[in-house]
């Protein structure tokens, strides 16, 4: 084994980096180039039918099937001539991944001639095996029909399939033959429309001109870069995604020297590769850097309509890996795959906007505006707040679980920062009636350096240190994992925004019933929402033991574990108001609670196996060579008569005993304890057990092959070392 790691060390750094050149001098040449985007949709479809389908994605009406032929023989039209093959219904079951089934335009007319074809009918509706995906026990086994729906608001693109041809891709829904919704994106489409409906009955109070609010996102995604030689040498990575055992290099992230520092050639080149990529299906990637942790890198996109960002996210992270396959790199993005570094998040920066342009999360000293603008911030914050528990269980996974509050993330206690200014605005508002933001006069930093520009500074620091931060013109949940789609926490908090703005709407027609003028009636309410939400709301270091302390005498919520986080789905609350705000009904909600829990149950489980087979088979049997050649060492050194000079070669075989001990004894105690969670059959208990019982085995089994890391020769040690993981050139 050890010369398969030195062979793949070999390999790594032999590797070049790869010229990429650029599609073209201009983007503008080349972005959306592979997307049916409205433009092209503009040129190739009748007037008719083209105001009928973006009608529809505007106002979510129904598209017939007459127009549906006529989008889809565009559709063929503009693929074929691109060079694609096959086309495919593109969507997001409950697996975490995307999936598709590829068919061929090509087909055999009744007299035997070649042609190429594709119907509305077929654009419209797909058949896979909704049996063969999570249903969470909405379809038995025997019961296999499931169907795939055209989602028009999303436009299809062409992905290239790596072996000279492209697939056109249909982003679309998944439901099972019974009608529930099998994947990310149907909940996520009904909790967009949900807020559209309260948001713009809430701004009719203000502007009657707007009819219609979209709530748009931006989620910064981090991942890690590892060679592809030396991911395949660590059996963890390949098949649980992370390092189950590493000791941390002599230098890791502690002199906060990769933070912003110049990218590594072989990535960068990755990165322009991937770049250009994404350029060509339209998706606007602007920012890239190195992240906190060596080996760690973010991309950050501009911000797009909810529904399309969240396609353009997995369709990214899809594209990502495929592009590292050329560069022989291996992209990581599950939450904590190296131990004592930074873990990966996938910050979701989350806005409303207008029809008439406005961002309703947008500050303003315009009289007229700051009374919509706190009406919306508020009800927020008093959404947050009411279902704080529902929202972390979004973000509820075996990998999310050791991220969250490992000094590095949000904790699991979800608290808000708003910064010193809307802060005191919003306690002007409670005890004094005021209802003004005050902007004050541009504060520049003065640097003593006349060549410098005057430096503008921001009216309050960031937080980055909050899981649910106001960053001055949006809401930024840092604490989503690297691994997850986004759909559900979106979905979730549209959904306790629409409710909550709901209860705004009743509670204001109440007080207007009885007469009260209207901007007054808004100000109490408000002051009656600031006031019972004001709790969750905390400007500090959110990593600290004190706020963790502090959070509970405040009574909020700090739910350590995944199936404990989960279980806050299935609570009558959380239930009806997805029922109430049309997002999802019972099943469907019991459905994803068992498929999440079934999902934490096997990944731990796969943890568990990996590394039980990595610690006996491969660590503990190297331990026990290395210990033979130390012990013939001392025996030869005591018969030479150099007693004392063998007394500390001793000590290591008794240290390397003792410790090949415990993680014998704590190995086998753990494969007894996943056979015991094995046997139960409630999902919610088994879950625990695994937890508890089975990852309770983790850390002690960890800390002695670490330490075994630091004790065999560096010669003899089988697994690719993190000095060796993670400083890719």
């Amino acid at each position: 084994m050890s010369n398969f790691r030195f062979k793949a060390l070999e390999i790594a750094q032999s590797r070049q980096a790869i010229i990429v050149t650029p599609p073209s001098e201009r983007v503008g040449d080349f972005f959306g180039t592979n997307t049916f985007s409205s433009e092209v949709m503009r040129g190739l479809l009748s007037p008719e039918a083209y105001l009928k389908v973006t009608e529809a994605i505007y106002t979510n009406g129904p598209i017939d099937r007459a127009i549906a032929d006529e989008v889809a023989g565009a559709m063929k039209s503009w693929a074929v001539s691109k060079g694609a093959t096959h086309y495919t219904h593109w969507f997001q079951p409950l697996t975490g991944e995307t999936a598709e089934k590829h068919d061929a335009f090509f087909d055999i007319s009744a007299d035997g001639k070649a042609m190429e074809k594709f119907k509305g009918s077929a654009l419209v509706q797909q058949e896979p095996d909704a049996s063969s995906f999570p249903n969470g026990g909405l379809r038995n086994t025997f019961e296999a029909r499931g169907y795939t729906g055209w989602d028009p608001s999303s436009p299809a693109f062409l992905m290239d399939n790596g072996a000279g041809g492209k697939t056109l891709c249909i982003p679309s829904v998944f439901i099972s033959y019974t009608g529930e919704a099998l994947d990310y994106k149907t909940p996520l489409l009904k909790s967009l429309n949900a807020l559209d409906r309260a948001a713009t009955a809430v701004c009719q109070y203000f502007d009657r001109s707007i009819t219609k609010v979209t709530p748009t996102l931006g989620p910064e995604q981090e991942y890690f870069v590892v060679d592809r030689a030396l991911f395949y040498a660590r059996p963890d990575l390949v098949l649980a995604g992370r390092t189950v055992f590493g000791h941390q290099p002599a230098r890791g992230q502690q002199l906060d020297d990769h933070y912003f520092g110049s990218i590594p050639p072989r990535v960068n080149a990755f990165m322009v590769d991937f770049e250009f990529e994404s350029m060509k299906l339209g998706m606007p990637v602007r920012t890239r850097h190195n992240e906190v942790a060596p080996g760690q890198f973010e991309v950050a996109p501009t911000f797009e309509e909810v529904n399309l960002a969240i396609d353009h996210n997995a369709l990214l992270m899809d594209l990502m890996e495929k592009v590292a396959e050329k560069h022989n790199l291996k992209v990581l993005f599950h939450e904590k795959p190296f131990s004592g570094i930074n873990g990966s998040g996938k910050h979701n920066n989350w806005s409303m906007g207008t029809n008439t342009g406005v961002n309703l999360l947008a500050p303003t000293s315009k009289p007229k505006e700051i009374l919509r603008f706190l009406t919306f911030l508020v009800n927020v914050i008093k959404a947050v707040h009411d279902n704080a528990d529902l929202l972390r269980a979004t973000i509820a996974s075996a990998g999310n679980e050791y991220r969250l509050g490992a000094n590095e993330a949000p904790p699991a206690i979800v608290s808000i920062f708003l910064g010193e200014t809307l802060t005191k605005t919003l306690e002007d508002l409670e005890t004094k009636n005021e209802i003004s933001i005050s902007k004050g006069d541009n504060v520049y930093y003065k640097l003593g350096l006349n060549r410098i520009p005057n430096l503008l500074r921001d009216n309050t620091d960031r937080n980055r240190t909050s899981p649910f931060a106001f960053t001055g013109n949006k809401f930024e949940f840092r604490a989503v994992g690297s691994s997850a789609n986004s759909a559900s926490t979106m979905t979730v908090l549209n959904g306790i925004v629409a409710d909550q703005l709901t209860k705004f709407k009743y509670d204001l027609d109440t007080r207007l019933g009885r007469g009260e003028k209207k901007e007054l009636a808004i100000v109490e309410i408000l002051k009656e929402y600031y006031t019972a939400s004001k709790r969750i709301l905390f400007e500090g270091n959110g990593y600290s033991d004190e706020w963790v302390a502090e959070a509970k005498t405040r009574g909020l919520s700090n739910i350590a574990s995944t199936p404990d986080a989960l279980g806050i789905y299935m609570q009558p609350n959380s239930l009806a108001l997805f029922e109430r705000m049309g997002i999802m009904n019972h099943a469907e909600v019991e459905s994803r609670y068992e498929i999440e829990l079934e999902k934490y149950i096997k990944t731990v489980q796969i943890e568990s196996r990996v590394m039980g087979d990595l610690a006996m088979n491969h660590v503990v049997s190297t331990a026990l060579k290395y210990q033979h050649k130390l012990a013939e060492t001392a025996r030869n050194l005591v018969e030479l008569g150099m007693t004392a000079e063998a007394e500390p070669i001793k000590d290591i075989l008794r240290d390397i005993s003792a410790r090949v001990i415990v993680i014998k004894k704590q190995t086998e105690s753990m494969i007894d304890a996943r056979k015991r969670a094995n046997n139960v059959t409630d999902t919610t208990e088994r879950a625990r057990l695994y937890a508890n019982d089975v990852k309770g085995h983790f850390e002690t089994i960890r800390y002695e092959v670490d330490k075994l890391e630091q004790i065999v020769d560096d010669e003899d040690w089988p697994l690719v070392k993190y000095r060796e993981l993670l400083f890719v050139k």
